[in-house]
């Protein structure tokens, strides 16, 4: 796609085979023209683009963006919905938003991600119940329960936290092996290696 960039000096040039334009902004022009946001504007560049319309999008210089002179050669104007007292967007994040819609226009689900979690099973009782018994163990080693007439109140909070996480088997794993090496640290801290 690169390889099809042309230059022009002039934007008249540059816009002289398409048939509508849009002109990006993120401030406020005294122009009778219409204003749509990133979506709206994406659908009708996509209806024109469908009927063979040639479309394009204007996008402005880093330092102060589009002059009026250039947005009033465009057909309307796209805006982006940014902080009022702020109202600048730089080129890379205007041509983000504008792409990131029209790539959300042509997708069959555009809410659904392009990728998901790793599919993984929650962990089974016997797993949990295998954490609760190391982590307690390793705890008691610490000497964390303490007062000692609070470790049952100690112990069934621990457990529902990790109840109410919903781990999977890789967690309850990855959790073990955390145990294990706190453990493998304790003894040779105390010299039982």
């Amino acid at each position: 796609m690169i390889d099809a960039v042309k230059v022009f000096d002039r934007i008249e040039d540059a816009i002289a085979d398409l048939h509508f334009t849009y002109a990006t902004t993120a401030r406020h022009r005294d122009m009778l023209k219409p204003v749509r946001s990133p979506r709206e504007a994406v659908s009708t560049l996509m209806t024109k683009f469908k009927s063979g319309e040639k479309t394009g999008i204007l996008f402005g210089r880093e330092r102060w963006g589009l002059n009026n002179e250039e947005i009033a050669l465009s057909d309307e104007i796209v805006t982006f919905p940014v902080n009022p007292a702020f109202a600048s967007l730089n080129i890379a994040q205007a041509v983000l938003l504008m792409s990131y819609e029209w790539m959300n226009a042509t997708m069959a689900e555009p809410e659904k991600p392009v990728f998901g979690a790793i599919d993984s099973e929650t962990a089974s009782k016997e797993d949990m119940v295998g954490l609760f018994e190391h982590l307690e163990s390793a705890l008691d080693d610490a000497r964390y329960f303490h007062p000692p007439a609070k470790r049952e109140r100690m112990r069934l909070n621990l457990r529902n936290t990790f109840t109410h996480a919903k781990l999977k088997t890789p967690e309850i794993h990855a959790l073990r092996g955390a145990i294990a090496a706190l453990e493998r640290r304790w003894k040779k801290k105390r010299g039982e290696w």
